[in-house]
């Protein structure tokens, strides 16, 4: 009896302490636990990702260059789409059925149970017309993002483009970057990346059972702000832009304008562009590789990558070093019989007239070739050391004008251009016992020598400034306080004494504005420009023209290089659009004749397309040969489209030279 009382007690006790057990644990789960209470409210609840607009980018004057337009991501949680009226789901969205088995793949294969994007970038308009029968599509939803969109469609290599991120972008920004975030791909966006871009938000909202939300998750308490990108205030000038953008069409070539007194570029022409709307929407993909795929290389950023002879424009680095180093003077006078003879009679550098007894300022404004040939081999022969000792004071000398190098611009994929050292050639010649006759075609920016076309700008913002500049730049401001970047206010010296400017300066302005300087058909009424022109000898195909200037000479506000490939020569040519350019932004008119405005804007200098040929045609003939080639070529210009260009490279005994 006794033993059955104690068993009853024990059993007894077993059942209480069980049911403590079972009262604790629903007091812990119900009271003090709130991961299930996280559980289910995660089943109704979504957390969307906020996008910050990208800063928005302004000209000089305040007028918008680039602004941000709303789109619409489709997002889909795989397990959660129900049996959905497809033909509908894909008629809204404009996509096809096999499209939409394909991007549900891509879905599930990424997760089944989380968010990913269905489909990108959906217009104001398909999001209209899609909203209407949401609630039908269990498992979508529409995220809001912008993009970015271009009033005017101008300055595309300036501004550049956005992109989606990849793997190694993220991996790269330390986590900052997720899947589905875009990254400036080149120009400005890419360059001032850190700060346009913003900062992600996130709101939590509560949704029903049909995915349709239903109102702010505890009145936003979990929710962070999105914060948007820093604005920039460039330096382009927009209607100056426009301008260049429409003299330059259907040309290859370049225009860089600069403010002399802060290396503000007010004009950034790189020909043929592209319509930087192009490069945003649900198109991108097949845009950008018919871009790529264009045989005039529009993404090409001519005014940063493109390498030319410089031709006799380089005549007036030549002038300035020259003094400096003592080698000439103002009253320095070489006898030019229409050439220069070098290497003891054996070789002759042309030039373009008999101009007798010239001084240094006539040799600027008449662009004598023997003038220049003279300076160049007192610069090397006689200065009392080796040719490659004197080639190195002479480089170092015209290195500080901004040519060999590069220049620092707020963009990126800038080259520095070609200047070669005295190692090249006395690799090239075996011994260094050469001298000036052996690379005498530089004298006249000819042979090795390549420069950009923003390296020709800032040296003619050097010569207005009379010996500095300040790194070119394309941005002026940051941010609402409109910050500089200390970089863009240094004061740079090329080296040259100012008291060796004016007398150049002064036949620059003889080039331009008297009958005999080559320039005179460019002049400006009522405006002092100062100018050089240049025709850069191209063996692929038609001279360049080129011309750089800058103006008014008193207290300069524009300096300009134009260069205008394939186009033959540099007055004829660039000169012209150097000049209304200068003139509509200094007087905002253009009084060229109009028969010279019609001609440049009727120009065509594009390579003839190449032909497409079907290789199934009986007709097709194996052209093995740019000789085979050419048996169906009318012109100069058409063989150059057939030919890559390469690097500029004459021999001192092949130069015998056309110019101007």
């Amino acid at each position: 009896m006794n033993s059955f009382f104690a068993r009853k007690y024990v059993v007894s006790g077993i059942f209480v302490a069980i049911a403590l057990t079972l009262i604790a644990r629903l007091f812990y789960l119900q009271i003090i636990d709130d991961s299930y209470i996280h559980s289910a409210n995660s089943n109704v609840m979504r957390k969307v990702i906020v996008y910050p607009a990208r800063g928005v980018i302004l000209d000089r004057k305040g007028k918008v260059l680039v602004q941000n337009e709303p789109v619409y991501d489709l997002m889909v949680t795989p397990r959660e789409v129900k049996e959905i009226d497809t033909a509908l789901f894909c008629k809204l969205i404009d996509i096809d059925k096999e499209g939409f088995i394909k991007r549900m793949d891509k879905a599930r294969a990424h997760s089944p149970y989380r968010a990913s994007i269905f489909e990108k970038q959906l217009s104001v308009r398909t999001w209209a017309q899609y909203q209407e029968y949401q609630y039908q599509f269990r498992g979508f939803y529409v995220q809001k993002r912008t993009i970015r969109s271009y009033p005017d469609s101008i300055a595309a290599q300036f501004l550049g483009y956005v992109s989606e991120v990849n793997d190694k972008d993220i991996e790269r920004s330390n986590g900052f970057y997720r899947s589905g975030d875009y990254i400036g791909r080149s120009g400005v966006e890419r360059s001032y990346e850190d700060l346009i871009r913003g900062k992600r938000g996130v709101n939590n909202l509560m949704v029903d059972a049909l995915n349709r939300p239903k109102g702010i998750f505890m009145e936003g308490k979990y929710d962070t702000l999105a914060v948007a990108g820093e604005g920039l205030v460039s330096s382009l000038d927009k209607d100056l832009q426009i301008l260049g953008e429409s003299l330059m069409k259907n040309k290859l070539g370049s225009i860089v304008a600069i403010e002399p007194a802060t290396g503000e570029i007010l004009a950034y022409i790189s020909s043929p562009s592209y319509n930087p709307n192009l490069m945003v929407g649900r198109q991108v993909g097949n845009n950008y590789m018919k871009l790529l795929n264009d045989d005039t290389k529009p993404l090409f950023n001519r005014p940063i990558q493109a390498s030319y002879p410089p031709g006799s424009v380089f005549k007036v680095v030549s002038a300035l070093t020259a003094q400096q180093a003592g080698v000439i003077d103002r009253n320095t006078v070489f006898f030019c019989p229409h050439g220069y003879s070098y290497g003891g009679g054996r070789g002759w550098m042309g030039c373009t007239h008999y101009h007798g007894s010239t001084t240094l300022q006539r040799s600027v404004a008449v662009s004598c070739n023997t003038y220049y040939g003279f300076t160049y081999a007192k610069m090397i022969d006689g200065r009392g050391l080796s040719g490659p000792k004197a080639y190195d004071l002479w480089r170092n000398a015209t290195t500080q004008f901004g040519i060999g190098h590069k220049l620092g611009i707020d963009l990126p994929g800038e080259k520095p251009g070609l200047l070669p050292t005295s190692e090249f050639y006395t690799k090239r010649y075996g011994n260094d016992k050469w001298r000036s006759s052996f690379n005498i075609s530089l004298s006249i920016g000819q042979g090795e020598m390549g420069i950009t076309p923003l390296q020709m700008a800032n040296i003619m913002a050097i010569v207005a400034n009379k010996g500095f500049y300040y790194r070119p730049h394309l941005i002026k401001g940051i941010g609402a306080q409109k910050i500089a970047k200390k970089e863009f206010t240094e004061k740079i010296s090329a080296g040259v004494d100012e008291k060796y400017y004016p007398v150049v300066i002064q036949g620059m302005s003889d080039a331009v504005n008297t009958p005999e300087g080559t320039a005179w058909s460019n002049r400006i009424p009522g405006i002092e420009m100062c100018g050089k022109t240049g025709t850069a000898q191209n063996p692929h195909g038609e001279n360049h023209a080129v011309f750089f200037a800058f103006a008014p000479r008193e207290n300069p506000k524009i300096a300009i290089a134009v260069f205008v490939e394939n186009a033959g020569y540099g007055g004829t040519w660039a000169g012209p659009i150097a000049s209304m350019m200068v003139e509509k932004y200094l007087k905002d008119t253009i009084t060229t004749p109009k028969y010279i405005q019609d001609r440049i804007y009727k120009a065509n200098f594009l390579p003839a397309p190449k032909k497409v040929i079907d290789p199934k045609s009986k007709d097709v003939k194996k052209a093995d040969s740019i000789k085979s080639k050419t048996d169906t070529v009318k012109s100069k210009r058409q063989l150059a489209a057939l030919v890559k260009p390469k690097e500029t490279i004459v021999h001192h005994s092949e130069v015998k030279r056309r110019h101007e």
